[in-house]
């Protein structure tokens, strides 16, 4: 048993109670992934089809690599670049990797300028995505009224919403993002979607710059309020006539999609994404954890937590869809189209057909920003944690820790300029799919597992985490770190 490793809790500060961890770590890996990003994979790959690689993944991959992070940081009590110093001196490389990761997972934060912006529109008499007579219409939009009255031809509906475009979409295309022709056009910057960015900005900053105490604290709303909108959300959809057909469709698995390669790599692509995996977050909050901590048990918890949200949050937006299909007398499949505005479609659409439309719109744009808040400032402070420990003389100091923080959101604010442009959403879908995902997590993953299972041993970190914890982990962990979870990112 190697001798336990104390911590310097000098400079660097630690949790004040196990609850602040919780809610901090909950909120972080419960975010806009599960609310924004499930519903809208479950809908264009088949529904329930979806949750059995998602479900299986899961298990194998998502819960062992999450037990592994939360644990390293827990042992090093460093955060993601200066914790491989003490496990594997040529694994800092690693850290490096977490650095580049972490800013383009920065750019998520355009999604809470998109809800901030929705926000504010939601408070008008008038909703403006419910009617056609507005400065941005075009001749083929059509209003909320005219879908509420569908024709009894099945075929005519759809032919119906084929050949015109709802309100909806054309509040998100034209006004919110007045889209362009492509990535190549990214044309001006809108200047409110920048004042939605720049106090986007100004949340992180003040929730983050007197270090993880005040994190801790904010936590205590920002992790728990968007549970009560979900579930005022969720009783809500379901009571709508025609909800039902959307769950059916959300649960009811199409298992010719099991075939499907994309949805294997969609799925795996997710858990990295919801559980907030290889971005080196998870490290730097556990390494504020007391050393003895049962870090084991609340992997467990935590990601069921993250799953379980996650299957809510599906049951919110199916059921609203379900609504939809029913009130224009189309399928499910076909009532909208999937992909990353889904939120900032399909549910302002249903929320205009619904009494007290501005009350449901309120409701669930508060909670996507809430989820985003959560999880963009613990994001930032992984970074500045992670900056610090590499200079602490530097960067430690209470003065110079605020005016570091203020650079980095000032900075993050400048780069991210190019995000509300006209072309801006194509940048995003650009780094979406390609920057914080796919390639770079797989890359990631294999390196943790080969230097935590291979190079600094499986059975050195299983007497580590039982040595913190006094339990011992079940072989099958260390089974996926030394070979289901490379093969599987390998393969993937």
């Amino acid at each position: 048993m190697e001798k336990t490793m104390q911590k310097e809790t000098g400079n660097r500060g630690q949790w004040s109670n196990k609850v602040e961890y919780f809610l901090v770590v909950a909120g972080f890996v419960v975010g806009l992934g599960n609310v924004w990003r499930f519903p809208y994979l479950c809908f264009k790959h088949g529904g329930g089809a979806f949750l059995v690689p998602y479900g299986l993944l899961a298990v194998v991959c998502g819960i062992p690599l999450f037990l592994l992070e939360t644990s390293v940081g827990q042992y090093t009590q460093e955060g993601f670049v200066t914790c491989w110093r003490k496990l594997c001196p040529l694994a800092t490389g690693i850290g490096c990797g977490y650095l580049v990761i972490e800013c383009y997972d920065f750019g998520y934060i355009l999604i809470e300028a998109w809800a901030i912006f929705y926000l504010v529109f939601s408070f008008r008499t008038q909703i403006p995505w419910a009617t056609c007579n507005n400065t941005w219409n075009t001749d083929s939009c059509m209003g909320v009224q005219i879908l509420d009255s569908p024709s009894e031809n099945l075929t005519a509906n759809e032919t119906r919403l084929k050949n015109t475009t709802s309100a909806a979409v054309e509040f998100w295309e034209r006004r919110v993002l007045g889209l362009s022709g492509g990535i190549e056009e990214l044309g001006s910057v809108r200047w409110e979607l920048t004042l939605c960015l720049l106090i986007a900005w100004m949340f992180c900053y003040f929730c983050i710059w007197k270090g993880v105490k005040s994190s801790g604290k904010v936590a205590y709303f920002t992790a728990t309020f968007p549970y009560a909108m979900l579930l005022i959300l969720l009783i809500r959809g379901l009571t709508l006539p025609g909800a039902w057909d959307g769950i059916y469709y959300y649960l009811y698995p199409d298992l010719n999609h099991l075939a499907i390669l994309e949805v294997w790599i969609e799925a795996g692509a997710q858990i990295f994404f919801s559980y907030s995996l290889t971005a080196g977050t998870l490290i730097v909050l556990s390494s504020y954890n007391d050393y003895n901590n049962n870090c084991y048990r609340d992997c467990f918890w935590l990601c069921l937590l993250n799953s379980g949200t996650s299957f809510v949050a599906g049951f919110v937006v199916f059921s609203v869809l379900g609504f939809m299909a029913h009130k224009q007398g189309v399928p499910v499949d076909t009532v909208v189209q999937s992909g990353p505005g889904l939120a900032f479609i399909a549910y302002p659409q249903a929320t205009a057909l619904m009494p007290l439309p501005q009350f449901w719109t309120v409701c669930f744009f508060l909670m996507l920003i809430l989820l985003a808040i959560d999880s963009h400032f613990v994001m930032v402070e992984g970074f500045i944690t992670s900056l610090s420990d590499l200079f602490p003389k530097w960067l430690r100091a209470p003065r110079k820790r605020e005016i570091f923080v203020l650079v980095v959101c000032a900075v993050n604010f400048l780069v991210h300029l190019s995000l509300v442009t006209e072309g801006g959403i194509y940048i995003f879908q650009l780094f979406d799919f390609y920057g914080s995902t796919r390639v770079c997590q797989n890359f990631m993953a294999i390196c943790e597992c080969l230097v935590v299972g291979w190079i600094f041993g499986a059975d050195r970190i299983f007497n580590i985490i039982e040595e913190m914890t006094g339990q011992k982990p079940a072989v099958f962990f260390k089974l996926c770190w030394k070979y289901i979870v490379p093969i599987f990112s390998l393969v993937h």
